[in-house]
């Protein structure tokens, strides 16, 4: 029988659970009495993984419309500025370095650069200036700039234990979401298989029309319950296992990495993240190719002699996803629908994508949630695809001779779909046209700045007609050469930046 969906249950916190609510309630405006019910359960003994430091661009939305200040997330969860990836000792492992930067190419749409560069392994510098505002350290904005504007594209690092606490706070005391403590002990079905309730360990049961299941690896409602099968990517992606520990700063005045820098090792590679009071740093492998203890050693190694005292933190994962994230009145968000190495921070994106795509399908009926779940199912299902396809250009390319990189680049190890793509870049550079989604995670710039910094050139002789525009890019190259110059003279340090903005902001 249909009904009206006026309560929605969330099962688990952390920066799934929290977000997803934040998002959700801020959409429908909720006052806990009229139209939508938001309920979080939070189970007090289940620790969250909490080394998802990294975001992508579409966070600064998501703050914004969820209502909170840019200067209170900084100040609360000691964020940086994240202003793209770099990438060292991915193509030879001899300190060969690429940016993909998150500003894309100047005339990007109208003109790929790629054919009048004249080493493709510089393209990003070529045709961005962000690569050099990086490699200076310095911050995407000036102090004379807007909260959310800046003449970089940026998103952020921040301490994810932090980050929740803050979006927890501000869904019960701003956005009417109602926290419940409790550890589920049996989810409940009805006849035609949905979730009819939870029951706690308290033995309170709570019911909703509409379940959202955050409770990570374990995958409670979706996994468990409702039997959803899991879907493998560990044929394509090979690394299952992850060491990470916080590392102090030298000096309090030590700069801040204005990017992630993922550094590849002889079987994986590691994340450095700057935050303003430390660095969160990890390794990422895969127990085929390296053990615990090596990867330990070549952290420590990594680090220097000032790292052997603090302890590392083990973690186990499986690279894939849920053959449906929603099934019935269930939809899981965050790692219980499925999760991939942390190389791009996907994990927060995909969170504000699934949370947002909640807010706006909740449809006034249950009766419509069949349509509203095979939509969902689809766009998740190409989501999963290219997301994978992206990870995997990262490590096929490669020219490093060891086992576990030359693994990467068999051929029964990569997706037929980036085949094609790869058969057709072989002649042309990615476009927009190569991608289906109205709005993809990532777009063609993306992948033009992964390609070719690896140093993948397609063979632009082939159809020499379609490149004759050399006077134009010429232009775009010196206009990106001029603004390259004035934003290093303009543009301030970025742990400068940070003090003296969150400074203003407190004598306010």
């Amino acid at each position: 029988m249909s009904k009206a969906v006026k309560k929605i249950v969330i099962v688990g916190g952390g920066t799934a659970g929290w977000l997803t609510a934040a998002i959700v309630a801020a959409k429908h405006k909720t006052d806990g009495k009229n139209g939508l019910q938001i309920v979080l359960v939070e189970s007090s003994d289940i620790p969250t993984v909490g080394v998802g430091e990294g975001t992508w661009p579409t966070m600064k939305n998501t703050l914004q419309q969820i209502g909170l200040k840019e200067s209170e997330v900084f100040a609360r969860c000691h964020a940086g500025f994240k202003q793209g990836g770099k990438f060292v000792n991915w193509v030879h492992g001899n300190g060969d370095f690429y940016y993909h930067p998150f500003t894309v190419p100047l005339g990007y749409g109208r003109i790929d650069l790629a054919p009048y560069v004249d080493k493709i392994e510089n393209y990003a510098v070529e045709s961005n200036f962000q690569h050099s505002v990086c490699e200076a350290g310095l911050a995407p904005r000036s102090m004379a700039e807007a909260e959310y504007k800046g003449q970089c594209n940026y998103a952020y690092h921040l301490d994810a234990g932090e980050f929740a606490e803050v979006l927890k706070e501000h869904c019960k005391n701003n956005l009417n979401v109602t926290q419940v403590i409790g550890t589920v002990d049996k989810v409940n079905l009805s006849d035609d298989g949905a979730i009819a309730s939870i029951t706690l360990k308290s033995n309170e049961q709570i019911d909703a029309d509409l379940f959202v299941d955050c409770t990570g690896f374990a995958s409670l409602l979706l996994g468990q319950a409702l039997d959803v099968p899991f879907i493998s990517a560990d044929k394509v992606l090979f690394n299952d296992s992850a060491i990470a520990l916080h590392m102090p700063y030298d000096e309090d005045t030590s700069p801040i990495a204005t990017h992630t820098i993922a550094t590849g090792q002889n079987a994986g590679w590691i994340w450095d993240i700057g935050l303003t009071h430390r660095r969160g740093v990890g390794h990422v492998y895969s127990s085929q190719y390296l053990s615990d203890d090596e990867a330990e050693a070549n952290l420590r190694r990594y680090l220097g002699p000032r790292s052997d005292d603090i302890p590392v933190r083990k973690i186990g994962f499986k690279s894939g996803h849920r053959a449906q994230v929603w099934k019935k009145n269930c939809v899981a968000v965050g790692m219980a629908a499925g999760f991939v190495e942390p190389l791009e921070a996907t994990a927060i994106m995909l969170v504000e994508i699934s949370a947002r795509f909640i807010a706006d399908n909740i449809p006034p009926d249950t009766s419509l949630m069949p349509i509203i779940e095979k939509r969902f199912n689809q766009q998740m299902a190409y989501r999963w695809s290219r997301i994978i396809d992206f990870l995997k250009l990262h490590y096929m390319l490669t020219k490093r001779p060891e086992p576990y990189w030359q693994a990467h680049t068999d051929a029964n190890s990569i997706p037929e779909s980036l085949k094609d793509d790869l058969a057709l870049w072989k002649f042309r550079g990615p476009i927009t046209a190569d991608f289906d989604a109205a709005i993809e995670l990532f777009p063609a710039a993306s992948y033009q700045y992964v390609l070719y910094g690896m140093g993948f050139k397609p063979d632009f002789s082939r159809q020499p007609h379609l490149y004759n525009e050399q006077a134009n890019a010429q232009k775009i190259i010196h206009r990106n050469q001029q603004l390259t110059q004035q934003l290093l003279h303009t543009l301030p340090p970025h742990r400068e930046y940070i003090e003296r903005w969150l400074s203003t902001q407190s004598m306010r």
